[in-house]
């Protein structure tokens, strides 16, 4: 069953669905998944950020601090990005056009290279 215009235009974000032909629902729910699974990746984030400074290892505590604030921070500005890739993604697909490419994996793979550095660094200045 296709929904009405009315209904629609009633939906949030109304940038987002005012725009372009209703796609396929399997697609806007396996973007809907995508968003879903990088707010669980920012959850970790964070949870990583306060269990290395609460638990408070061994390791060089200026260096374990860097590091639990580089998870945190990131983890909490993580769900914007991913909104934000969520809603182009969803356009482009009500669009027709060629699926953008977010910008949230190279964000995590740095993230993680950065703390995983600073954690390496705490350890071996201990």
């Amino acid at each position: 069953m296709v929904p009405s215009r009315d209904t629609v235009d009633r939906r949030f974000p109304r940038a987002v669905f005012s725009r372009g032909t209703e796609p396929d629902a399997r697609f806007s729910l396996a973007n809907e998944r995508t968003f879903l699974a990088w707010t669980r990746t920012s959850l970790a984030l964070i949870a990583g950020g306060v269990a290395l400074e609460a638990l408070g290892l061994d390791l060089q505590p200026q260096l374990r601090l860097a590091a639990s604030l580089v998870l945190i921070v990131v983890g909490a500005l993580l769900p914007l990005a991913a909104w934000v890739a969520w809603a182009h993604t969803e356009r482009a697909m009500r669009e027709g056009r060629h699926l953008p490419h977010p910008p949230v994996g190279a964000v995590l793979a740095v993230t993680l290279t950065v703390a995983g550095v600073l954690v390496l660094l705490a350890v071996l200045l201990r």
